[in-house]
């Protein structure tokens, strides 16, 4: 990409406006009404403090010069002082408790952006745009001064200036127009400077997201359990330091141009603000020389223009400020508004029956991932028939985890339907799709909380005989029995510092365990016994049947010897079904299934002869 095209700017879809009012709405509907009166509240306390801030020193001045009785000026200065604790200890007060209120609105929205990338539709997750707009929602959101909060202070600000302007306003009116045009005119040609100046930063929005990422990926790398053993074994510490501190490098660059953008705008406004001030201190000077103003009242005047020029200042500053986070606020909501491949809750409604017996149908099913040269998938056809047991082998990187998403409903078709009994899955309601469907993947997840919550799925309402049962069908009750805290011990140290730690076969069968207790009519296992050993792999096989019984079942294996119980196999090559039998059937065919499972075989009659030998 050429640097013209990484400057064209990019319009935010929503104005400054329209995200103060998503702001007020959200805060509207969480019951957080509070906050709008705790920030009017703010304002009409500031803008008392200033004028009373204002009118102090001139008052007690004007009394000494018109020799006021000294009772008179004790009790002026009392009650200025009481004033000004009251108007102290209220703003006090608000500051502290208008915090909670902010930090909920912006907890709401860290909610929502959660929400929102846990239940989107799977082709978003892998998805570039996608990945860019949530790291930079995410960021608007990640603390106190994040536009997600900080928005609230600006608006108050915006408003305290606005109110503040107009009092001052109407008080310079009597000395002199020219004096108003002279400030407002200033302070508009900075506003107007720093505009354009501002908006480097959201037109570089998808480059700083990249860095980030980038960042936070290697971050994450350095302090995964997972690669602990590969980054001690294979020393990866210095090429991940040296990935890091380029990719830190090219951020800290990027933030250099920014700063030296808005550095043009910080000396425009310099620059004015000499030429604004001179002006109206010399044009009230020479009203005080010609006797045309009380020393009060040109101290009154002094003290307002300046203050007239803060208030222009403000209100424009704030503006600005307003401007930049309506950018990152956009970003909030075009996120939120990423559109859906897959229907949801306009969807038809699907009610899973365990008792039921469905069938799956794939009709001239073709695959192809976004920029992929060509298809993973090519014009299947293929019928999973009630209660059937589906073994589906092949090469790595033939297409059957592909074929799963696509039964599964995380991937939809780019040719042809995948039907249930007969109508096309993306009729319904997806997320009511999944309920179909229990599954066991290669990679998956143990949530930091008790084997019983990780095998049911939730904290509540948990049917402790039921999952008992299934840990025991996935043959796991001895080990999980032995553990000082049985079904309740905690797992992932991420969070629980004495949970317990679990083989990778033992990790697996927690997850089959799983998959029983959803108790749908569909299982997909992807891979099941990868972790497991020889002895512990056989009884898997032996305990299929009875686990996949009543059910129609998918499973996906690297050894054929494996799939010899299922009641059909199908061979992926290329993207296309070749073969497909019982294992009796496609061994007489002596195709390439029969040369794979004689390859084999081979390799494990060798090691069992070689280990006879030792």
């Amino acid at each position: 990409m050429s640097a013209k095209q990484k400057e064209t700017p990019q319009k935010p879809k929503y104005n400054m406006w329209q995200c103060a009012w998503f702001m007020i709405r959200l805060a509207v509907r969480e019951q957080e009404k509070k906050i709008l009166v705790m920030n009017i509240s703010t304002v009409l306390i500031q803008i008392s403090s200033d004028l009373l801030n204002l009118a102090i020193t001139p008052a007690l001045l004007g009394a000494v010069e018109f020799k006021s009785p000294l009772g008179n000026l004790f009790f002026l200065i009392c009650g200025f002082v009481l004033l000004s604790m009251l108007l102290s200890s209220a703003s006090t007060y608000i500051s502290y408790n208008i915090v909670y209120a902010k930090v909920t609105v912006r907890s709401v929205l860290l909610t929502m952006l959660n929400n929102k990338s846990a239940t989107t539709s799977y082709p978003n997750i892998d998805n570039e745009q996608f990945i860019k707009m949530r790291s930079k929602a995410m960021d608007s959101v990640n603390c106190n001064d994040a536009a997600g909060e900080a928005i609230w202070n600006t608006m108050t600000t915006l408003l305290k200036n606005v109110l503040g302007f107009l009092i001052y306003l109407t008080m310079l009116s009597s000395v002199n127009p020219l004096l108003i045009l002279v400030i407002t005119a200033t302070t508009l040609l900075g506003y107007f400077i720093n505009k354009p100046l501002s908006e480097y930063g959201y037109r570089h929005r998808d480059e700083e997201g990249r860095y980030t990422n980038t960042m936070w990926y290697y971050l994450t790398c350095a302090e995964s359990s997972k690669l602990a053993k590969d980054i001690r074994l294979f020393g990866m510490r210095p090429w991940l330091e040296d990935l890091y501190t380029k990719t830190l490098a090219a951020y800290r660059a990027l933030q250099t141009r920014a700063q030296n953008t808005y550095i043009w705008g910080r000396i425009a406004d310099l620059v004015l603000a000499f030429l604004r001030n001179g002006f109206v201190y010399a044009y009230l000077i020479r009203l005080m020389l010609q006797g045309d103003l009380s020393v009060s009242l040109f101290l009154l005047y002094f003290t307002a223009a300046g203050n007239f020029s803060g208030w222009v200042s403000g209100i424009l500053d704030s503006l600005l400020t307003m401007y930049k986070q309506s950018l990152e606020l956009s970003n909030i909501w075009e996120f939120l508004e990423f559109p859906e491949s897959f229907r949801f809750e306009e969807g038809e409604p699907l009610v899973p029956d365990p008792e039921k017996k469905y069938e799956l149908r794939m009709e001239n099913v073709s695959f192809r991932y976004p920029a992929a040269g060509k298809d993973t998938l090519s014009h299947i056809s293929l019928v999973l028939h009630p209660g059937e047991k589906l073994a589906v082998v092949g090469l790595n990187g033939a297409g059957k985890t592909t074929l799963i998403k696509l039964l599964c409903g995380f991937l939809d078709p780019t040719e042809g339907k995948v039907l249930l009994d007969g109508r096309d899955i993306r009729d319904y309601n997806r997320r009511d799709y999944y309920k179909m469907f229990s599954a066991v993947f290669q990679n998956f997840s143990l949530l930091a909380t008790t084997i019983a919550a990780n095998v049911a799925q939730t904290e509540t309402g948990i049917q402790m005989s039921r999952v008992k049962n299934c840990i025991a069908k996935a043959g796991l009750t001895e080990k999980i029995e032995s553990l000082p805290g049985q079904y309740e011990e905690k797992l992932n140290r991420d969070i629980h510092e004495d949970a317990v730690m679990l083989s990778g076969g033992e990790t697996q069968r927690l997850m089959l365990a799983r998959a029983l207790y959803k108790n749908a009519p569909f299982v997909m296992l992807d891979e099941p016994t990868a972790a497991l050993d020889p002895i512990a792999e056989a009884d898997m096989y032996n305990k299929y049947h009875e686990m996949t019984m009543g059910r129609s079942s998918v499973y996906i294996s690297h050894r054929l010897a494996s799939t010899r119980f299922c009641d059909r196999i199908i061979l992926i090559e290329d993207g296309q079904v070749t073969e497909e039998g019982t294992h009796e059937e496609l061994m007489a065919q002596k195709g390439h299934y029969a040369e794979l499972f004689e390859v084999q075989s081979k390799y494990y009659r060798k090691e069992v002869d070689t280990n006879h030998e030792a």
